[in-house]
């Protein structure tokens, strides 16, 4: 680990105006583990810990939550775990318990990829060090992505909470020195494009202070189904967020959010919009699933993917449909 200086901030000016080579840290437990790998080598960590970023409010568009709330405070908080069911599930499949007590909702959605050609230096890597390649490509590549990949970057992003927020459309609150900024949770992740380094739409000096998420009453129906090699503490090879309104067995509103297949947490307008008005039957769940996976383009070791993708949307569709509950 390169050597670096801390420093504590006390107010946000201190956050946004940090060197350019400074990186922030809250619960740091995936920043300490890419510096130990020299992956980040900041020359200081400005550590927000002791911000004002840590409510979980009610508000008039629905919840607002704090940048610094760590993962077990936001799983367990009463009033989250009913409106937004499917959210505190995918938390608590996300991680040990250990971890998720100081991990934060900000630093969640800034956790970079489990790829383990990222994590070995020994080897080339287009998100580590841009124009030197991606070996997963041809290489050991059943963890990777089958949707929205580029030739520069197969690897997919491994939070479970952000697959959650997609599906429930949040939005995030980013502070500069310029001032303050809200996007749509789906348009904060990048695809990795011809930039594979780059993942998040985030400007030089920008931190997240919040996300909100919107009321949404007929999200406690929701389901969050995840597959993985193990039952505890593993990424996801396929996980699904999925939400339904039905109303006299017709969808009256849908969501739809897959983890495990991309860069980023894959959610499709489209698909959403096309089971709106149909009737609740296996036949339309299976149309679903085929469009959501329309455009998959498996790699060498991970053609499975394709087909336990369209199981794994199904059967969280028509759970939610029955009123949601344990996947």
């Amino acid at each position: 680990m390169k050597n670096f200086t801390y420093h504590r901030a006390k107010i946000m000016q201190e956050v946004v105006k940090r060197p350019a080579d400074a990186m922030v840290i809250a619960g740091g437990t995936n920043l300490v583990d890419r510096m130990k790998a020299f992956l980040d080598q900041p020359s200081q960590l400005v550590d927000i810990s002791h911000l004002a970023l840590k409510g979980i409010d009610r508000t008039r568009q629905g919840w607002k939550i704090g940048a610094l709330v760590t993962n077990t405070e936001l799983a367990d908080h009463p009033d989250i775990r009913r409106a937004y069911p499917l959210l505190s599930r995918a938390i608590l499949s996300g991680a040990s318990q250990q971890i998720r007590n100081v991990a934060t909702v900000g630093g969640n959605l800034m956790q970079r990829t489990r790829c383990p050609y990222y994590y070995n230096p020994d080897t080339p890597c287009n998100k580590r060090q841009p124009g030197t390649g991606c070996p997963a490509t041809t290489g050991s590549n059943r963890m990777h992505a089958i949707l929205g990949a580029s030739h520069h970057c197969v690897a997919v992003h491994p939070s479970d909470m952000c697959v959650a927020l997609a599906a429930l459309g949040a939005i995030v609150h980013l502070e500069s020195a310029k001032g303050k900024r809200q996007v749509i949770f789906n348009d904060f992740h990048r695809l990795p494009g011809e930039q594979p380094d780059r993942d998040t739409i985030l400007a030089a000096g920008e931190v997240i202070t919040a996300i909100t998420i919107p009321r949404l009453p007929f999200a406690q129906s929701g389901v969050y189904l995840k597959l993985r090699d193990r039952a505890s503490y593993s990424f996801a090879l396929i996980s699904v967020a999925a939400i339904l309104e039905v109303q006299d067995q017709r969808i009256r509103n849908a969501r739809l959010a897959l983890g495990g297949v991309a860069h980023k947490p894959w959610r499709s307008l489209a698909v959403e919009q096309f089971l709106v008005g149909k009737p609740v039957e296996e036949t339309i769940f299976h149309q679903a699933a085929d469009q959501m996976l329309q455009a998959a383009n498996p790699l060498g070791e991970n053609g499975f993917k394709v087909e336990m993708s369209k199981r794994a949307i199904r059967r969280a569709l028509m759970l939610s449909a029955k009123g949601g509950g344990i996947a």
